[in-house]
């Protein structure tokens, strides 16, 4: 039996929530499956420990997070402190810190969850897109001069790297590969003729190697536009690091709502531990109300366990996650439904275990 280790940061509003439901999930998991089990330390930086201590997390935080074999995030953010000083501090500190530098974020439309897209039915939205995570413009290379004077100016580098733009591709290209071989690259070199010509040149290059995947160079305005008349004509996208979060809040509107959309923050050489996240943030609308959609969370878990190796995990929690949907019965209110969220973990916990329970 394999034994793991994962760090748990609950975070901000809604994390504080979903993070319980989402290991409640992961337990059952280990407890059916019997092939893994995990242990976890759960640590309260945030927005919170911000206001009582100066800082998002502890100064030795990396440090102390570096020997988990991953971390469980729930969400970051809150009206009380700025956003790029929650953003900076905590998330994007760990994703660069770790060398995080691939992002997934897979967009599916579950059974049973009606898509806002007239027309569109189960099996017309399956993509993922690969966003490029520690450079790119959440690079935080800049400043601000002759600050509060009307001559008040403001600086953002975007910095791209080759390096850091071709591990991002190839890995864009072996996921397609496995996949239905097809590679949409976002760009908008067309107005951004330094960066992104760089961008699109190592793009081009790397298709060399990767013959059998058919490729596109599509700009970002026409691809966003693309996900909302033709979804079903995406499979794998590469993009640069704003580009790649935009463009997934959008995968996760037309698949129903962001509460069911994950992400996994990953360091393919597996050199620092990779951190597995929901895309919806941390919701201060909906903290306390007993509201928030946990899906979005378990599917990080079943993110977490593929990643570590544990597929059979996996493929148990993303099946009960559909069966779930596919029912209608336990839905929060983002999905139409009047669900609470714990209602919800509790359907998908009775979906793992029902098989075991039937053959006892």
């Amino acid at each position: 039996m394999a034994d793991y280790r994962i760090a748990v940061i609950p975070g901000d509003g809604i994390g504080e929530e979903v993070a319980p439901e989402g290991l409640r999930v992961l337990q059952a998991a280990s407890e059916i499956s019997g092939s893994f089990r995990f242990e976890t330390e759960s640590f309260p930086w945030g927005c919170r420990y911000y206001l009582e201590n100066g800082r998002m997390m502890a100064e030795d935080g990396l440090k102390r997070l570096r020997d988990f074999d991953a971390i469980y995030f729930g969400a970051v953010g809150w009206p009380e402190v700025p956003d790029h000083i929650s953003l900076r501090g905590l998330r994007l500190a760990i994703c660069q810190g770790f060398e995080q530098y691939i992002c997934l974020r897979p967009s599916l439309l579950l059974p049973g969850i009606k898509s806002p897209l007239s027309g569109v039915k189960e099996g017309d939205i399956d993509f993922i897109v690969v966003r490029e995570n520690t450079e790119g413009e959440y690079s935080g290379a800049g400043g601000r001069a002759h600050a509060g004077l009307p001559i008040e100016v403001a600086l953002e580098t975007a910095v791209f790297s080759r390096i850091g733009v071709e591990r991002v591709v190839r890995y864009a290209f072996e996921l397609a590969q496995g996949r239905k071989r097809r590679l949409i690259c976002a760009t908008k070199s067309n107005a951004q003729q330094h960066t992104l010509t760089l961008w699109d040149e190592i793009f081009a290059k790397t298709a060399g190697d990767y013959p059998e995947v058919k490729t596109e160079r599509v700009l970002i305005d026409a691809l966003a536009a693309r996900l909302v008349q033709q979804p079903q004509s995406l499979d794998v996208i590469v993009a640069s690091n704003l580009f790649g979060d935009i463009l997934t809040d959008l995968g996760a509107a037309i698949c129903g709502s962001l509460g069911i959309a994950p992400s996994g923050n990953i360091n393919p050489e597996r050199d620092y531990p990779s951190m597995f996240e929901p895309v919806h943030g941390s919701a201060p609308d909906l903290a306390g109300a007993g509201a928030a959609n946990p899906i979005a969370m378990i599917w990080c878990g079943a993110m977490m366990l593929d990643f570590l190796g544990e597929k059979e995990g996996a493929q148990m929690i993303e099946s009960a996650i559909g069966s779930v949907t596919r029912t209608g019965l336990a839905l929060t209110p983002d999905l139409g439904g009047s669900a609470a969220t714990a209602d919800v973990t509790e359907a998908v916990i009775a979906e793992i275990t029902a098989p075991h329970e039937m053959n006892r």
